[in-house]
């Protein structure tokens, strides 16, 4: 058979695939990988979380947070971490001697942090206007350790910034992509935990003070005041204070056919 020479067909390495089309389809096959990933490792900090007793916890992190402090607010701290001593009295067998750090900072936030201790700002001090709203604020932070969901925010955090270290490198880019694929990946176990916390931390109001007036007031602030551009605002970027939640408060609260209504004990706020 004679070979003739001739020139290849036209298009014969394009695809016939609209680039864009393909461009999408790469993408989105990255991130399903990588929120599969998410899901796994999420799924195996919770299943560590289980077999590390929390003596070991303690043992480990020890005091290691409190550098956070200011002693200036010795005093503050002091009445903070007696009210919080206080609640976790009702909760039979807690596994910590809870602490109290008080951080200075203008923002009102709350922080359960590894070892048993629990981190408030003195924005938030600054905020309260009694103290059934600061012992409802330290309910639902002790409602995390008895999740332990203070670990499993902890491993998770550690094993995403792993993970975008292996699959992106140290670039400038890593940590945001990993920050918002893990965010939008465990929405559904955060809002499940925030859910859980504040219950616990109701039931504890509950208890120590006979009913749960006041308890969500602080929160109907910060609802109402969400949209603002203020210091209140950035507690609901890690503890979402929408009307949804203050209702599910409220109806749990009538589900166990709780007082609503009471005297509200008085709170020194902090100048």
């Amino acid at each position: 058979m004679e070979f003739k020479p001739r020139a290849p067909r036209e298009g014969i390495n394009v695809s016939s695939t609209h680039p864009l089309r393909e461009a999408a389809i790469l993408v989105g096959g990255v991130s399903a990988i990588f929120a599969a990933l998410i899901l796994v490792i999420g799924w195996s900090v919770d299943l560590a979380v289980r077999w590390i007793p929390p003596e070991l916890e303690v043992h480990t992190f020890g005091d290691w947070a409190y550098d956070l402090g200011n002693p200036e607010h010795e005093s503050e701290r002091l009445a903070v971490e007696g009210l919080a001593r206080r609640l976790a009295a009702h909760w039979p067998g807690a596994p910590y001697e809870f602490h109290v750090i008080v951080a200075d900072h203008p923002e009102a936030n709350a922080a359960a942090l590894p070892g048993g201790t629990i981190l408030v700002t003195t924005g938030l001090l600054r905020e309260l206007q009694s103290e059934n709203e600061l012992a409802f604020v330290l309910g639902h932070e002790l409602g995390h350790f008895h999740s332990r969901d203070h670990l499993r925010g902890l491993g998770r955090g550690i094993l995403y910034q792993l993970t975008a270290s292996a699959l992106f490198g140290f670039s400038v880019t890593a940590p945001d992509v990993t920050a918002f694929l893990g965010n939008m990946t465990a929405r559904g176990f955060d809002r499940g935990q925030e859910r859980a916390a504040d219950r616990f931390g109701l039931t504890l109001v509950q208890v120590e003070y006979g009913h749960v007036a006041g308890a969500g007031r602080f929160f109907e602030r910060l609802a109402s005041r969400a949209s603002e551009l203020d210091e209140l605002a950035a507690y609901a970027s890690t503890h979402p204070a929408s009307n949804d939640r203050l209702e599910d408060l409220d109806d749990y609260a009538a589900e166990q056919g709780w007082k609503r209504e009471g005297e509200l004990d008085p709170w020194k706020r902090l100048n």
